[in-house]
């Protein structure tokens, strides 16, 4: 009962603000959207206690609510698994999401359309309830449908602005491509396995040919590159800022462009059985992490900087997914939840104080205007930037430890991409907060600290920012990690079948010192640019280097689709509508009418009134008909 509770609380959200919308007050709509959120968090942490007490083997309770699909050899349930992996990803959307929806009572309360936006809300942490929660890819998939369909409602939940509709259809569109992958990969997964339900499937696959489960974990994975904003259906995910900031946090954080991850590690076994699909896995994660990472350093809306932050944060998971280390891949998605949506919910704060204003040209000096906005964003970076003790240390490190045992490639690629992150994040932050006041007289005279339904979740993810990565430290430091140690059972399986390549302590050790200095160095150059020089980024009309131009302009990738892409398709589609539509269907359909009217025409002048007519007509037609008879 209480399993179920956990995604039909938010549903009902949803359904009561939705039904009654017009007729709710805002503070009303407010305690049902967060309250249903907040229970579900409370039952997801019994829940969660629940399988810590259980030993290691029994860590799993699958509940069938009813038989959904029965046809011919398909059989679907309605039924949701819950085990450690499950129930982790339960506490970040249920909790992070919580807190979001608080964060929104303030961000949202002057618009119009609020309680609208709430029953959104609630309705996309149903459908990524559901996502992580069903125990078969049928009701996955239904999860994943859903919270592609409330990312296109709530990116162009202001309608009324074309460009905010037209970045709605890049991410619906988009992301469809990548469903149409996944959905190849159930088909053949049924065709194969003869079922939908992981546990049945995981049972069969080790049966099934390596070239076959190669297809099968490739198609999936073209499915997780589009949710999870991976090269080349990544573009949709900087597009999404038009959305409101709550809802860049929602997705960017705690639920959407996680479910790829999620589902990756879901399929864990799979992809061991498949070393070609990890390799591809660790070629995408790695190339995503640098490419959106060189994009990041020229940025100038505090939101896209943070946009493509999220795309190489998500390279660095399919990183460790690649290598095989999913428990790495999962923790970094965890602290990454914390201190990701704690920094765009920071940004949301300055936009609120700069009443709109997105462009850090236009920033600076601003800690003494918001200080717990700074402090916590600043809490933020440091997360970000991997300083110890903070939570993105300990879960970067191991990902970059990991990377190292496998392969010094992989592990340069990664740790530059890691390097890239402290100089943009610390960029972002002293032209945020630091050096001369840079916004005009007027909105510098109306610049305060965001009310309270803001800055508590704020220091509440901050908090979480700060001691998250205690959550799985390093066993070189203090013992093995309990995350780790808790995941266990969901990839036991797939450990047994991966080469390990564990590391001493004091090549641990190393690696740590290592990165913590270059780190520092790093720090030290944006220091010296943006606060010491001042340093402001230039203008858009003002020229720049080639490499610079190139980055700041998103390497034209965009461009580069609509010239080989889309205008293709618009000129394909044209020549369509002249040929197959106009000439042919509509030709077709047209002939055929005007013939029926033309032989009416002809045929309505037998219609004389004249009785000898008729008679003779009828004889004629007996007479040929009695021939007919008689010749056969």
């Amino acid at each position: 009962m209480l399993i179920s509770l956990v995604p039909l609380l938010p549903l009902l959200g949803f359904l009561l603000i939705s039904l009654n919308y017009k007729r709710l007050s805002h503070s009303v709509v407010s305690i049902i959207a967060c309250g249903s959120v907040f229970i579900s968090f409370l039952i997801a942490i019994e829940l969660f206690a629940q399988l810590i007490s259980l030993p290691e083997d029994q860590r799993s309770f699958n509940v069938m609510l009813a038989q959904w699909i029965s046809t011919g050899n398909l059989s679907v349930n309605f039924s949701f698994l819950i085990d450690p992996l499950s129930s982790i990803m339960l506490l970040i959307i249920t909790g992070v999401g919580f807190l979001i929806h608080v964060y929104s009572i303030g961000y949202m309360h002057d618009d119009a359309a609020f309680n609208k936006f709430f029953s959104y809300l609630n309705l996309f942490v149903f459908f990524m309830l559901l996502l992580v929660m069903g125990s078969n890819y049928v009701v996955m998939f239904v999860g994943w449908e859903g919270v592609g369909l409330c990312s296109y409602l709530l990116i162009g939940f202001w309608f009324k602005n074309t460009n905010y509709n037209n970045a709605a259809n890049k991410a619906f569109i988009m992301n469809r491509i990548g469903d149409l992958g996944l959905l190849i990969g159930m088909i053949l997964i049924f065709i194969n396995c003869g079922s939908l339900d992981y546990e049945e499937v995981f049972a069969k696959v080790s049966s099934l040919d390596t070239n076959t489960i190669t297809l099968i974990t490739i198609l999936l994975f073209v499915g997780a590159m589009g949710k999870s904003a991976q090269i080349p259906l990544y573009t949709w995910l900087p597009d999404a800022m038009a959305g409101p900031t709550p809802v860049s946090a929602l997705i960017h954080a705690a639920t959407m462009v996680t479910a790829g991850v999620y589902m990756v590690a879901r399929n864990n076994l799979l992809y061991a059985l498949s070393p070609a699909s990890l390799n591809l896995i660790l070629i995408i994660g790695l190339a995503t992490a640098l490419f959106a990472a060189t994009i990041a350093l020229t940025q100038n809306d505090i939101k896209k900087v943070l946009a493509y932050s999220t795309v190489s944060q998500l390279g660095l998971m399919f990183v460790a997914l690649g290598l095989g280390a999913f428990s790495s891949g999962i923790f970094h998605m965890a602290t990454h939840a914390f201190f990701k949506a704690l920094l765009f919910l920071c940004a949301g704060s300055v936009i609120h104080a700069l009443g709109g204003e997105q462009d850090v040209r236009k920033m600076g000096g601003l800690k003494k205007y918001i200080p717990i906005t700074y402090i916590t964003f600043f809490i933020g970076v440091l997360a970000i930037s991997g300083i110890p003790p903070f939570a993105g240390f300990f879960s970067k490190d191991e990902i970059l430890a990991d990377a190292f045992a496998h392969n010094p490639l992989a592990y340069g690629v990664a740790l530059l991409a890691s390097l890239l992150t402290v100089f943009y994040m610390f960029r972002l932050l002293f032209l945020t907060f630091f050096g001369n006041e840079r916004a005009s007289h007027e909105t510098t005279h109306h610049i305060h600290e965001s009310p309270k339904s803001i800055t508590i979740p704020l220091i509440v993810l901050a908090v979480l920012s700060a001691v998250g990565g205690f959550m799985n430290v390093p066993e070189a430091l203090f013992g093995s990690g309990r995350l780790t140690e808790f995941l266990a059972p969901v990839f036991s399986q797939s450990k047994s079948l991966l080469e390990e390549h564990p590391l001493s302590h004091g090549t641990e050790y190393g690696l740590m010192a290592t990165v913590i200095v270059l780190t520092v160095v790093v720090i030290g150059i944006a220091y010296s640019m943006y606060v010491k020089k001042n340093e402001v980024p230039v203008g858009d009309e003002s020229s720049v280097g080639t490499l610079q131009g190139l980055s700041y302009h998103k390497y034209y990738v965009d461009e580069i689709y609509d010239a080989v892409i889309v205008k293709p398709l618009f000129w394909l589609s044209d020549k369509f509508d002249v040929v197959i539509e106009r000439l042919g269907i509509d030709g077709l359909v047209n002939t055929t009418g005007n013939s029926v009217v033309e032989w009416s025409k002809v045929f309505r002048l037998l219609q004389n009134g004249s009785i000898g007519f008729y008679i003779f007509i009828m004889v004629i037609g007996i007479v040929l008909m009695l021939s007919l008879t008689f010749i056969h």
